[in-house]
Order: structure tokens, then sequence, then C-alpha cells
């Protein structure tokens, strides 16, 4: 579970309101959709959750643990893969996941069976004994999604997981996301894409301007919006207030 209070985030010295007074619980076994113009506060708040920012204001609890009390135990129960693959490029893809493997302590059974699982599910097997520089921006991708994954994460945490992957491993991510849901797992993304929200999410949530507009099922959304057919992005685009084309 995760349970934000109240988050608060500034920038240049308070003049720039990133994030403000934004609360929000998403539940054990939830998958949640985080959508949000550009600008909107959704990679500050990833950040703020997954502690590499520290909220000028509120609380982040992760299955119950306030992570500024109790962060690396917080952070050892969480997967991140940021928005832009953050990797050691000297590394080989396997001596990459070696290393997060042991940063988490997994053991050299433990690694190896997570690691034969996680190349065989992004077709990486041929990859991974190579240096991340010579990789693509695809493969950087799911070296950081299998990174992420390694060690079987309670709560995933994924911003634009799916920009730069083909269609297979964006295939596979999303069934990925729905089995560790069906585990009793929380998942967290962000998306551009409206139509893979509006498909794979159990909610979504609508930041604007760094607020919190909406946190609940399409069905729901649309009900509030007296639109009983309406698309996620028709609705995403009138809460966001930006231009809506008839279709």
């Amino acid at each position: 579970m995760i349970e934000l209070r109240n988050l608060s985030k500034t920038y240049n010295k308070g003049a720039v309101q990133a994030v403000k007074n934004l609360s929000l619980t998403v539940g054990t076994g939830e998958l949640f959709g985080f959508l949000g113009p550009n600008g909107a506060g959704k990679t500050t708040t990833i950040k703020m959750i997954v502690g590499l920012l520290r909220p000028d204001t509120g609380q982040v609890l992760l299955n119950g643990m306030d992570t500024r009390g109790h962060a690396m135990a917080a952070k050892a129960m969480l997967g991140y893969c940021p928005d832009d693959p953050i990797l050691y490029d000297k590394m080989t893809g396997i001596r990459f996941l070696s290393f997060i493997a042991d940063a988490y302590g997994l053991s050299a059974a433990e690694r190896g069976a997570r690691v034969d699982e996680l190349m065989e599910r992004f077709e990486m097997k041929d990859a991974l004994g190579e240096a991340i520089t010579s990789y693509s921006h695809g493969m950087r991708q799911k070296l950081s999604l299998m990174s992420a994954l390694i060690h079987d994460p309670q709560i995933l945490i994924l911003d634009e997981p799916i920009v730069g992957l083909d269609p297979r491993a964006a295939f596979a991510l999303k069934e990925t996301m729905k089995e560790l849901c069906a585990k009793g797992k929380t998942v967290f993304f962000s998306t551009h894409i409206m139509e893979v929200a509006e498909r794979l999410c159990d909610r979504v949530g609508i930041v604007s301007h760094g607020e919190l507009v909406a946190a609940a099922p399409l069905e729901e959304l649309r009900t509030k919006a007296g639109e009983k057919n309406a698309t996620l992005e028709r609705l995403f685009l009138e809460m966001t207030n930006e231009d809506v084309v008839a279709h």
C-alpha cells in the first residue's frame, strides 16, 4: 500500500509549486495509473515516494511505514524504474543486475533464478553479456525494468515505463504488472499513453498544476462527467483544461 498525506514540494526557494497538498492512497493489489500533462508534478511526486526528493511538507507511507523514519526498510520493499534509466555504462548488463541483486541481499540461487526468468521475459538473453554503453534506448529501458523487478518487490513504481519499448517488451511489461497485482503487490505507474491506462488500470489519478484533480476507476470518472462512453483521453483533457477535440 502507498499512502501520501498532504505532500507538497516547491523549487527555486518556493517560487515554483511542483506538488501541492497531494493526498492519495493506493491499495494492496491495485494497479494505479498516474496521469497528468508535462510539468504537472508526476515525476516530482514519484521521486518523493521513492525517497529521491524530500517533501517540503507531508508524509509518504509504504505498507504503513513512514519513509522518513525508516528510509532503508521502506526502499527495500520498492522496485523503481525512472523515466530516464540510471545505469552504469561500463558494466555489462549481467554485472549490473548482479550489483542490484547484491544491494537487495539476494542469494546466488535467488539471483540466478530471477535473472533467468527476466531475461527470457524481456528477450535480453543475448544482450546481457554486452557493455551497457552499446545498448539502444529500448534495451536500456528493459535492463532498468529488470533491475526494478529482480527482488520481486512488494511495491513497484514506474515513471513512463513503456516509452522506448518495442511491442513485445511492452506486452511483457503489462503482463508482469498484472501478475504482480494478482499476487497482492502494488503497482504505481505514470504514463502519457491513455489507451494503456484505460485498459490496464484499476484506478487512475489525474494531476494538474501539482494538484490531484481525480482518483477513481474509469467508470466513476465517466459517471461524474455525465459521459458514459467517454474515453479516458477525453476525460483527461477536460479535467486538465486542455482543448477538447470532438471525435
